[in-house]
């Protein structure tokens, strides 16, 4: 395993983060293809074993069992210095005015709740999940630093929003003399390069460490083509549906010479699309997501695969622009 720099901060983590959205209950929350904690445990296992040692989650998924799965496995496998634990808040908890969003009340409340469920004393990287418009954004900045001056955060961080949000929020960090984003959560791979534009270059002029959701693109680059859902999580999947089915035709291409440059190389597919997003400058840490042994297995024998300026040509040659997609 690979250990970088989480962007300019003393940070060490794994080059690959295992998400842990796909451990979680079935029946809590709208996610029905989770794996159940027993489920799970073996690729908590795998995971540390094979030096991963960087974990993200959010009190959201499966309504905060993933952290109360997340925190139980790790306490069984390592002493909590010697990871890197991520947690997010903004979505909806609890059916009420202030169950969700990012006003000072419910991150105060659910940076607790969230440390109960992971069982810690701290997270490592406290994220906002997405952009809050109905919050001033000064308010949740301040709410941020002072969880990191309470010390129930080491870092705080961010997830996808357009460029010029992120960039005023660190100029209001940085006017106020507050805790500032060291990490943005975005969405980037072969099939969504928007980012690319503003984001990414924004990200490696300010310092920010990168770890891209959904690398793989909901699976699609890991298999060739199909009109029809593969996978229960595929046909089930709303925010897959949100992100990709209005660009299926000009994906295609995409998919095509993903399979192409796999062939040519004897390698996987999955292997050579994170193979490209690791190689993308400014990327820190994509975040994976394992459902089957094979899935975490790809993610870190692609460590280990360089790419020629030839085979990321051909892998980029289809692209053409996409709608903004992730945002929301």
């Amino acid at each position: 395993m690979d250990y970088v720099r989480f962007g300019q901060t003393g940070l060490k983590v794994s080059r690959i983060c295992l998400g842990c959205m796909s451990y979680g209950d079935p029946t809590r929350g709208n996610h029905s293809w989770v794996l159940s904690e027993e489920e799970g445990k073996p690729f908590y296992r795998r995971a540390v074993e094979a030096g991963i040692t960087f974990f993200d989650t959010a009190n959201v998924y499966s309504i905060g069992a993933s952290e109360e799965i997340l925190g139980r496995a790790l306490k069984d496998l390592v002493k909590r210095d010697e990871v890197v634990i991520a947690t997010k808040v903004h979505g909806r908890m609890r059916d009420e005015p202030n169950g969700g969003g990012l006003s000072r009340k419910h991150i105060m409340g659910e940076i607790d709740a969230s440390l109960k469920r992971l069982g810690t004393d701290y997270v490592d990287l406290y994220q906002i999940h997405r952009w809050d418009p109905e919050t001033p954004v000064e308010e949740t900045l301040e709410a941020l630093h002072d969880i990191v001056k309470a010390g129930k955060a080491r870092y705080i961080g961010a997830s996808s929003m357009a460029a010029w949000q992120f960039m005023k929020a660190l100029g209001i960090q940085r006017q106020n003399g507050w805790a500032r984003f060291v990490s943005m959560q975005n969405h980037v791979n072969l099939l969504y390069r928007e980012e690319e534009r503003e984001m990414l270059p924004l990200c490696r002029s300010e310092g920010i460490a990168v770890i891209p959701w959904s690398p793989l693109a909901r699976g699609r680059l890991t298999r060739p083509y199909s009109a029809e859902p593969m996978t229960e999580r595929a046909g089930t999947d709303k925010v897959d549906k949100m992100l990709y089915e209005k660009t299926e035709a000009a994906d295609r291409a995409v998919i095509e010479a993903v399979g192409k440059v796999a062939e040519s190389r004897g390698l996987g597919r999955a292997q050579v699309a994170l193979a490209w997003l690791l190689a993308k400058p400014g990327v820190t840490a994509p975040i994976i997501g394992a459902t089957k042994m094979s899935h975490l297995d790809d993610a870190l024998s692609a460590l280990g695969v360089t790419l020629s300026a030839e085979d990321i040509a051909a892998l980029e040659a289809p692209y053409v622009p996409h709608p903004v997609a992730g945002w929301s």
